[in-house]
């Protein structure tokens, strides 16, 4: 029997979510999912059909949802709908919704750019050298087991969060001259929560299709949506 994913997507184009989510149906329909997509959050709201969704893909950045459509939507995963999705297009997608951001568990703040005098007003001035590190919990969590400590060249998320999250991977910030903090921080790179019966999955890494389709990111991501789902 075939399982049910929605995918939403839409915000900001810099984060590409129409490509980066056309990359994945085809992985989606390869493990038997039908698939929707939505170009905004109206469906949200249609608890008929979120009641036969089994995973949400969500790419939909610095956006708005209105008040029924995030009850919709809340509803779907406490009853045990997956959500899954990456950089903005889930964890910075509502900051008009403090219940959506206590759902995801965490809510991107910051990313880090280069010297201010490297600068040239593109939005490689917040690529930056970083590691992502595989924490111990993640080392045997079936999202990230195999996987080792790896190396981006991306925007690196300061993500604002609680320890509610299971950890997979973190990040660390690094202190430079021209920062505003004086001493490392580290956040979440990837993570799950529990919400409900619902499973959610969530990858900081993800700015654009060049990142989303690079190992280790893009096995990540797949194994995410797969844990996620119903």
């Amino acid at each position: 029997m075939s399982k049910q994913a929605l995918i939403v997507r839409g915000g900001w184009d810099g984060h590409m979510p129409v490509e980066t989510t056309e990359l994945f149906l085809p992985f989606l329909r390869e493990n038997g999912f039908d698939t929707r997509v939505e170009e905004g959050t109206a469906v949200y709201a249609d608890d008929a059909f979120m009641d036969t969704v089994d995973l949400v893909v969500q790419v939909n950045t610095m956006n708005t949802i209105e008040e029924p459509e995030f009850r919709g939507l809340q509803r779907a995963v406490l009853n045990g709908t997956g959500m899954a999705g990456w950089h903005g297009g889930i964890a910075d997608s509502y900051r008009n919704n403090a219940d959506y951001l206590h759902m995801i568990g965490g809510q991107f703040a910051h990313h880090a750019g280069k010297d201010p005098a490297e600068r040239v007003g593109e939005q490689s001035d917040n690529y930056i050298p970083y590691t992502v590190h595989i924490t111990y919990y993640g080392r045997t969590h079936p999202i990230t087991q195999g996987i080792d400590d790896f190396d981006l060249v991306t925007e690196q998320y300061w993500v604002l969060s609680d320890e509610y999250n299971d950890v997979l991977a973190t990040t660390t910030q690094s202190v430079r001259p021209w920062d505003a903090w004086n001493r490392p921080v580290t956040a979440p790179a990837i993570w799950t929560r529990q919400w409900g019966k619902g499973r959610i999955f969530v990858s900081a890494p993800g700015h654009r299709l060049e990142i989303v389709e690079s190992q280790p990111v893009r096995t990540i991501i797949e194994r995410g949506m797969l844990w996620a789902s119903r």
